[in-house]
């Protein structure tokens, strides 16, 4: 669809160029259409460039989400995963979190007791391990891409911002409020 636009974008200004090229062979019309065309050219480029870039921070974006969706919820049920999404889209929301998904992805905070900074999900310490041919990927892209689109928002994790697997207990959950279980990890506002 974007790629769509920006192609309709390029032929708008090609034929502005044209006609551009056409007004300036007859040289009485220059001052009057050079002031029309040329303010309707500048708009056009820049609407087409807008849109690339874009489109460029959109699929950027995407793959921040399933990066996150694929490393921290791959083995868990559908449900789970659409879950993980839906709490790192709901702390882009938050202002207490950045404001881009892979700002949230890759947030960091300083820890006083360890005496580093500490990552906001786990994986994003080490080196990621992807295998693009995995299905677990395929999937994790195309949740992303779902939940990326949609302005929906899942009712039972409405404000949720944090979740750990069950087999953890991590001394801040008992601070936060539980509101779901789904798959393997346990949900909180």
């Amino acid at each position: 669809m974007i790629s769509r636009i920006i192609h309709n974008q390029i032929l708008a200004i090609k034929a502005q160029l044209l006609k551009l090229k056409f007004y300036l062979y007859t040289r009485e019309n220059y001052p009057i259409y050079l002031l029309v065309i040329a303010p309707t050219l500048l708009i056009t480029i820049s609407a087409v460039s807008y849109l690339a870039i874009n489109k460029h921070i959109t699929s950027r974006s995407m793959r921040c989400l399933a990066m996150n969706i694929y490393h921290e919820a791959r083995g868990e049920p559908v449900s789970g995963q659409y879950a993980v999404a839906r709490v790192t889209l709901n702390r882009v929301a938050s202002k207490h979190y950045p404001n881009t998904i892979c700002e949230v992805v890759h947030q960091k905070k300083w820890d006083w007791l360890r005496k580093r900074y500490v990552s906001a999900f786990s994986w994003t310490e080490l080196p990621p391990h992807l295998n693009i041919k995995d299905n677990a990927w395929r999937k994790a892209l195309k949740i992303a891409k779902d939940v990326h689109g949609s302005h929906q928002s899942d009712d039972k994790l409405h404000g949720a911002l944090f979740y750990h697997a069950r087999h953890i207990k991590p001394s801040w959950a008992r601070k936060k409020k539980p509101i779901a279980r789904i798959g393997k990890h346990i949900f909180y506002k």
